[in-house]
């Protein structure tokens, strides 16, 4: 090294850490320094010696335009946290530039006598004539030399405080001083760098290139996982890899040796490593400095929190000590602080957290103590506090990811009375906010250690089973927390007596669980029960009576008995109003449920009152842009749907979904849901290209901000495929189904609700879509599934049997389907009420099911009897009111009697225009069905101009190959064929039964039913040869997918013979 001019070396002074030699490096390629270090103590002055050294071109380049900055001293503090680089930095900068410098002096200044030290070394270097002069005289000439000559590099590294440096920079105003120190305030002025982890790519480039110089033929998976568990601190990255090669271990399983060994690892260095440079002592020096402060005993309870984001409102209620002790771990580079969080080194975290007996800063008492400490922070940051109140959110949001993070690194044997308070409180919060699989997480841990520390039959063991019971029946497991629901009640009874506050809540509970099972003349019983046992304890007027009774209310309107329903919730609402006042979020959640039951009794005007009202004292109590407000305003608008008001419900939607992204951002939980609405008004209002690529991003956001297997994303995918099948793209939908089910089956569960809802759906578009027998296998398999998880009365199985029952139908199969038909009528009938919106519905479907076995009479009777159900119960406006107005009338016209069918086609068609609007998709449906009647009835005239109005404006709504579309379509063409114009009719049917091949399928009955009308064309145009092919292609068709006993089979069977036996 004697031939750098430059660079000054000399013997003596004390540099810790990596050592380099002296000297230029050319070249633009940055290392970072990873060579086992030595404990001999390298020469006084010079640069530490230069290894790998990656990244930090923009550190350089600020350091060079901090010392260039014209007018003041040439000096800089370098600052960072212990193991982020600081000297490494520096040493590259010293090095890169060092002809710029006469000569360059490094002193390791962590004491004052190290720095004094370093000073003498450098005097006689300078002036070999000072060796026999005391310390003191050579300090002085250094000085003075420094002072009085330029061009010169000094660097002080590793000072401990502000302080030290002092003397130094008080007296010299010459040459270029670069100090470096874990404290990043208290500079007065001086201009400052800090230095941080390194970016990803930087890291994981430093791994893999350690690993490589010892290992050359190694592969490094998981470069990128490990550069991240250790916060991309250089130290820690240049040990692991030194390490790895070492040990010829992969990166994953280092990751484990960590998991299970943390001590070890952080204490581990390769061989002939520093001892004192590992990522165990590294920060050592530092808590030494602040051992007789608090501040070693606040970093080991913020070592328990996330890394990132921790509110300063927890330590709001501390006193003073715990404002300095923060304030000094971010001086010391331990933490960073701002005005509103505290953010903590990842790995310093976990070094922090680690028990070891032989470290005075992490022996196990101190640490089990922090742990204490820092749950108690947490939970006593929630205390009286309930998570039901919207105020309170913000501190629940607050604390719940560093809960969760204690709670990952806590094991669940060390829980106290703090944990379980936290766990309940957390999970508590979770359920109240829709994260039901995140809820019963933290409740069976608290029920787990409940019974450890209490006993299962201690009163808070026995709230704690209960909120988990809470739990599992909104994860859709109501048998399971019905079970539990009865063994805390049986417990409670025996522990604390049938009449305690505690139980009383417990019987509401469980009336709310076997409600939710379908079960309702258990459920029934059970809520009155309840309702009366509230009522006796507690008296009326309490809270707690006025939520059963509310509950009990709900019993009802499932129960269809809408009357007593609607008459509770107004008693209830009129009771809040008196006790809680009008704008209550209790009592605004009365008048939202009694806005719901009004919707379902033809009051639409009442429910939209209620929701208006519902909504502007929301605004006016918590704003216009509080999530309960957002979501009342989304509550209006689904009514607003219901009721066919497309055009409100989208503008509604809209203006939710702009303050919702404003506020929350686009990918948001509220957010997706309200966009997946939007977009499934604006599929119904016939916009089906805008609303499908709105599906299509909503699916795209939930995988890049969710990832694929997060169940927001499968329910996203889920609207998109029941999208595409409600917009006629069956081919599209059935593709997407048959992705989505496999992967609904592995994250959620093949027995989870949502999964069964979904291969439900699936079996639904495989009918439409023609494929019936598969279609029907998986329906099968359905009921049974939704039998099985949630018993054979409740909504969702009947549901899937009704389905079943529709697809034997079609299939042909009518015994079988008119058999279940009857069967699920009876049974909802049974459980839900004859005045069940379902059960009327399932009237309706027996009565086509009947209608199609030829049973004319009966079917006309129960289609008759559900319309007059529907007009009892829902009104004569209700959208299903106007559905049962549209069977009978085609009822009617199946039995032959077009007479009659046709006034009641035009009394619907004239309300729906009043209510819908005349280009509203159901009101086209029903356009259509009248164009088809007056076919039927030889109107052609009439046919053809509702046909060709009818068509074009499907068209231009819906797009040409929608379903009612192409049904419209076809009628067109038909009016055309028995108008006279075989031509055409050709035309347009060739068009058809193409679209139906490309969207349906060759197979499906839509698309056979326009291959025979072609050949009826065929046959008028004068081609009977054509048409016969034609025909007996359809025939073949209805065969195989009906059975050879179709009246449809038999139909073409018998025109075929017809015109062979003519032809012969």
């Amino acid at each position: 090294m004697s031939g750098d001019p430059g660079v000054v070396n000399a013997v003596g002074g004390v540099v810790s850490g990596s050592v380099l030699q002296a000297g230029t490096i050319t070249g633009d390629v940055h290392f970072h320094e990873h060579h086992p270090v030595s404990g001999a103590t390298p020469p006084a002055g010079r640069i530490p010696a230069s290894g790998l050294f990656v990244g930090r071109t923009g550190e350089l380049d600020r350091l060079e335009r901090l010392l260039r900055e014209p007018g003041r001293p040439s000096v800089a503090v370098v600052h960072g946290m212990g193991g982020v680089g600081k000297s490494t930095l520096v040493a590259r900068f010293a090095r890169l530039n060092a002809e710029r410098f006469g000569f360059t002096w490094w002193i390791t200044a962590d004491t004052p006598a190290a720095l004094r030290a370093g000073l003498a070394d450098l005097a006689v270097a300078v002036d070999p004539g000072t060796a026999g002069l005391p310390v003191r005289e050579r300090v002085e000439v250094a000085l003075r030399r420094l002072a009085g000559t330029d061009g010169w590099l000094l660097v002080l590294d590793n000072l401990t405080t502000p302080a030290d440096a002092d003397e130094v920079l008080t007296r010299v105003s010459t040459g270029t001083i670069v100090l470096t120190s874990r404290q990043r305030t208290g500079w007065r002025g001086t201009p400052s760098l800090a230095v941080d982890v390194l970016p990803a790519g930087d890291a994981e480039e430093l791994l893999t290139r350690v690993v490589a110089e010892d290992w050359p033929d190694a592969d490094v998976p998981d470069a990128a996982r490990l550069c991240e568990e250790l916060g991309r601190l250089p130290l820690a990255v240049e040990q692991a890899g030194a390490y790895l090669a070492q040990t010829r271990i992969t990166p994953s399983a280092y990751l484990d040796l960590l998991a299970r060994y943390p001590a070890r690892v952080f204490a581990a260095t390769a061989e002939g490593g520093d001892a004192q440079r590992t990522m165990a002592r590294v920060w050592h020096v530092t808590l030494d400095r602040l051992a007789d402060t608090p501040a070693p005993a606040v970093l080991r309870q913020l070592a328990w929190y996330a890394p990132d984001g921790i509110a300063r409102r927890l330590f709001d209620d501390e006193g003073p000590d715990t404002l300095d002790a923060l304030g000094k771990l971010h001086a010391f580079s331990m933490i960073k602080l701002s005005t509103a969080e505290i953010a903590v080194h990842r790995l310093v975290q976990s070094v922090t957290r680690t028990p070891d007996p032989a470290d005075p800063h992490r022996r196990p008492d101190l640490i089990a103590t922090a742990l204490v400490a820092a749950t108690g922070r947490l939970a006593g940051h929630l205390t009286d506090h309930s998570c039901r109140d919207p105020r309170a959110w913000p501190r629940y949001t607050a604390v719940l990811p560093h809960a969760r993070a204690l709670l990952g690194f806590a094991p669940p044997e060390t829980d106290s009375a703090g944990t379980l308070r936290l766990l309940n409180d957390a999970g508590s919060f979770l359920r109240d906010q829709g994260d039901y699989a995140g809820a019963v997480e933290l409740l069976e841990r608290c029920v787990r250690g409940s019974g450890r520390v209490f006993g299962d039959q201690d009163r808070s063991t026995l709230a704690a089973r209960s909120n988990l019971a809470g739990a599992y029946r909104e994860t859709g497991r109501p048998d399971r927390a019905i079970r539990m629901f009865e063994a805390v009640l049986a417990d409670g009874e025996r522990v604390l007596g049938p009449d305690h506050p505690d139980l009383l809540a417990v019987r509401s509970n469980l009336a709310i669980a076997c409600t939710a099972t379908g079960n309702l003349r258990e459920a029934l019983p059970l809520s009155e029960a309840a309702a009366a046992r509230h009522e006796q304890v507690l008296g009326i007027d309490h809270p707690n009576t006025i939520t059963c009774r509310s509950s009990l209310a709900a019993c009802y309107e499932s129960a269809g008995d809408l009357a007593r329903a609607i008459a509770l919730y107004e008693a209830t609402l009129e009771q809040r109003v008196r006790i809680l006042g009008p704008e209550h979020r209790d009592t605004l959640r009365s008048r939202a449920k009694l806005a719901s039951a009004q919707a379902n009794t033809g009051n639409p005007a009442r429910a939209a009152e209620l929701h208006r009202t519902t909504i502007a004292a929301l605004a006016r109590t918590v704003g216009e842009d509080h999530p309960q407000t957002l979501a009342a305003r989304d509550e209006l608008a689904d009514f607003q749907r219901s009721m066919g008001e497309l055009a409100e419900a989208i503008a509604s939607y809209e203006a939710t979904l702009e303050v919702r992204t404003r506020t929350a951002g686009p990918v948001h939980p509220e957010t997706l849901d309200t966009r997946m609405r939007l977009a499934a008004a604006i599929v119904s209002a016939g916009r089906t290209g805008d609303g499908l690529a709105e599906h299509r991003k909503i699916v795209a956001d939930c995988e890049r901000a969710l990832g694929s297997d997060h169940p927001t994303t499968v329910n996203a995918r889920a609207v998109l495929a029941a999208a595409l099948r409600r917009s006629g793209d069956l081919t599209g939908a059935v593709s997407e189904y048959r992705r989505l089910l496999p992967d609904a089956e592995r994250i959620l569960g093949p027995d989870h609700p949502s999964t069964l809802a979904c291969r439900k759906a699936f079996a639904h578009t495989l009918a439409a879509a023609g494929d019936l027998p598969n279609a029907i296998t998986l329906l099968d398999a359905t009921a049974a599934g939704f039998e099985r998880v949630l018993g054979p009365a409740h909504p969702s199985t009947l549901s899937a049997r009704s389905q079943l029952a529709s697809a034997w139908l079609t299939a042909g199969e009518r015994a079988k389907a008119l058999a279940l038909s009857q069967d699920v009528r009876a049974d909802a009938v049974r459980v839900l009420g004859v005045d069940h919106t379902d059960a009327i519905g399932y009237l309706s479907e027996l009565a086509a099911a009947q209608e199609q076995s030829g049973d004319v009479t009966g079917a006309l009777r129960n289609h008759r009897a559900a319309l007059a159900d529907a007009e009892r119960v829902l009104g004569a406006d209700h959208p299903t009111t106007l559905t049962l107005r549209n069977n009978v009338a085609n009822a009617h016209e199946s039995a032959g009697d077009v007479a009659t069918a046709i006034p009641l086609h035009e009394a619907l068609l004239a309300d729906r225009i009043r209510l819908l609007g005349n280009e509203n998709p159901d009101t086209m449906s029903t356009r259509s069905n009248l164009a088809n009647a007056y076919l039927t009835a030889g109107r052609l005239g009439e046919a053809a101009a509702m046909a060709e109005a009818v068509t074009a404006d499907l068209t231009r709504v819906l797009g040409a190959d929608h379903p009612d579309t192409l049904v419209a379509r076809n009628t067109l063409a038909r009016t055309c064929l028995l108008g006279g114009d075989p031509a055409r009719a050709a035309q347009l049917l060739t068009g058809v039964l193409a679209d139906r091949r490309r969207t349906l399928g060759d197979e499906h009955p839509d698309t056979l039913v326009s291959l025979a009308d072609l050949g009826s064309a065929r046959l008028s145009e004068g081609d009977t040869a054509t048409a016969l092919t034609l025909l007996r292609r359809a025939r073949d068709g209805f065969e195989k997918i009906m059975g050879p006993a179709d009246p449809q089979t038999r139909a073409l069977q018998d025109r075929i013979d017809r015109l062979t036996g003519e032809g012969s």
